[in-house]
């Protein structure tokens, strides 16, 4: 046929699948909640794998237990396989999770035909409809842009288009001010900068083992961090800790304690204040990394502190545990509300945003605040909170349940949100002043202290 002559004619809306962007916990939940519903879906991973994001920290306990962790629709998928689900008490590893729960998921005859692994959606859009172009907008199908490790690319359409990306591929910079410092790229491309929660005791441990590490953050990715290198400086006594902290006080870190109802997240926090309380660690409060510079092999760290005044210090190997971003960039034609603070979901930010939402608890929310200007498109999962802190995925699971009932037209299912999450034991109520001080202008940094490094009892993350 004459190909000017040709007339191709478009898929009904209702004829084309969900699209689910992740094939992580929350990502394969979603999957399963709309086969549940009787509706098509597709899920697109980035990675190889499925979970590629989980697999980077892979090595790291979760201070969730497995009766947090685990989907009911996805549970009901695989108890029809004869899977045994793992203790509910039990706190797994991210391999764990992968293992017993994330890859048999991701096995079964439902679901596998609908997962395509090294697709990464780079781009999403209304097709034939720039972000601009409103007339006929609604009825228009998705069109996601997907790209594989090759440089390969290809579109797809989808009726829909639910983001769970995640935020882990998109670590935030060194700087207090959300950009690189100085001399940041130039130590990544030389193997002395690493982001997140390295595998300090086991396939990285050779990079750190005896050497001056300098850890910046102060979050449970941090506690993490820092509660390994207590554990290797134990084994290898010429390994050096220094910790450098923005903020003028660590209460908030060290958590509710036994008031945590997640116990080993209490019990992550009581870890770390007594590794910093024992000596040979290097403690910065109220300080931030202003630039980096190579120097005989080791990185020369400028420190500034609340008061203006400058140090350096020397460091082999600096790991920055300062959170995570969204990616936006692939959401560049989608039309979005997100809070110009957190980029998350405006209506979800006053309950996320830690400038505003003092204890650590979350309540109940679905498709009505995930739900964003483009009709049909959502974002859940961590990547829903943005840059804000503290996701559990108990807390995704039911996101994605309330969507997928929105998506199939059961409105009352999707607006019977239920969210039970265990509290911290942490808010601005309890905290002594110092931690307050912290989140007002007018805090003032606590002097620099020593102590030295021992052994955490368990190393956890949400």
């Amino acid at each position: 046929m004459n190909a000017i002559n040709r007339i191709e004619t478009m898929p009904a809306l209702s004829a084309l699948p969900v699209a689910v962007i992740g094939a992580g916990p929350v990502g394969l939940a979603a999957a399963a909640q709309l086969l549940a519903r009787g509706l098509p879906v597709r899920v697109y991973e980035a990675a190889g794998q499925v979970a590629g994001h989980i697999r980077a920290w892979g090595h790291v306990r979760l201070f969730s237990p497995w009766s947090y962790n685990i989907d009911d629709a996805a549970r009901a998928l695989l108890a029809q396989s004869g899977w045994q689900a793992p203790p509910p008490a039990r706190h797994p590893t991210g391999a764990e999770l992968i293992a017993d729960y994330v890859q048999p998921l991701a096995e079964l005859p439902q679901l596998k035909p609908l997962i395509e692994t090294d697709a990464r959606v780079v781009g999403i859009a209304r097709q034939g409809h720039d972000k601009m172009k409103t007339a006929g907008r609604e009825t228009a199908p998705f069109l996601l842009l997907l790209r594989n490790q090759a440089g390969a690319e290809r579109q797809v359409l989808a009726r829909a288009v639910i983001d769970c990306s995640g935020t882990w591929s998109q670590p935030n910079p060194l700087g207090a001010s959300g950009l690189p410092v100085p001399g940041e790229s130039e130590a990544a491309a030389a193997g002395q900068l690493a982001y997140g929660i390295p595998d300090l005791l086991g396939a990285e441990r050779a990079q750190y083992a005896g050497r001056s590490v300098l850890v910046v953050g102060a979050g449970h990715s941090a506690a993490n961090v820092l509660l390994d290198l207590g554990r290797l400086a134990q084994a290898t006594p010429e390994t050096t800790i220094i910790w450098a902290v923005r903020g003028a006080s660590l209460a908030r870190l060290f958590g509710g304690g036994a008031n945590d109802q997640l116990a080993a997240r209490g019990a992550l926090g009581r870890d770390l204040e007594r590794l910093t309380q024992a000596g040979n660690l290097d403690l910065h409060l109220g300080t931030e990394v202003v630039a980096l510079r190579r120097q005989d092999g080791a990185m020369l760290v400028s420190l500034r502190d609340r008061g203006g005044a400058l140090t350096e210090i020397v460091a082999d190997r600096i790991i920055i545990a300062t959170g995570q971003r969204p990616d936006l960039a692939m959401l560049r034609e989608i039309r979005l509300d997100l809070d110009p603070a957190t980029e998350s979901t405006r209506m979800l930010a006053p309950l996320i945003d830690p400038n505003l939402h003092s204890c650590g608890t979350v309540r109940p929310h679905g498709h009505r605040e995930l739900a964003q200007p483009e009709p049909g498109f959502y974002i859940a999962g961590i990547k829903s909170y943005g840059r804000a802190p503290t996701f559990l995925l108990a807390t995704g699971y039911e996101q994605v349940r309330s969507i997928a009932a929105a998506l199939a037209g059961d409105i009352a299912a999707a607006d019977d949100v239920q969210l039970n999450l265990p509290e911290t034991g942490v808010c601005s109520s309890n905290l002594p002043l110092e931690a307050a001080a912290e989140t007002s202008c007018c805090g003032t940094a606590k002097p620099r202290i020593r102590v030295k490094a021992t052994s955490g009892t368990g190393s956890s993350c949400g």
